[in-house]
């Protein structure tokens, strides 16, 4: 009858499980690999996109949220999509912005709100085929 009372229970995903050391030293080589394809191979801005999405989304694994708000923000540069780079890209703001929230950070959740307006304008052009 009180549901509301009832403390909830969080069950993490496996993207949020805790890595171990020898997963996280994977996920960097795999970086490194990355950037050394963009840095030396001539890629098409698709590929380009492609490369950039697959940084910031190994980058959000190892919780290194700037570093994969910049490869995820390049990647829509490259190619506007709404895959899992967008998708992590819209929780990664969202988790910004509460934190300006929690931090009663006026200006910081204008920002990410923004931020977030943005992409809901990505998702429009996406899916209606304009840019």
């Amino acid at each position: 009858m009180f549901n509301f009372l009832k403390k909830k229970t969080v069950v993490k995903t496996e993207s949020e499980a805790q890595l171990t050391e020898e997963q996280q030293d994977e996920m960097r080589k795999k970086i490194e690999q990355i950037k050394r394809e963009i840095d030396t191979l001539e890629l098409a801005d698709k590929e380009l996109a492609e490369k950039y999405e697959e940084l910031g989304l190994l980058l959000a694994q190892l919780k290194e949220d700037e570093q994969a708000i910049a490869m995820l923000e390049k990647s829509q540069i490259y190619k506007k999509s709404i895959g899992a780079g967008y998708k992590k890209l819209l929780n990664l703001y969202n988790q910004k912005r509460a934190e300006a929230a929690r931090n009663g950070d006026d200006g910081g959740i204008d920002h990410w709100m923004n931020k977030m307006d943005e992409m809901r304008q990505i998702a429009k052009q996406v899916t209606i085929g304009g840019k």
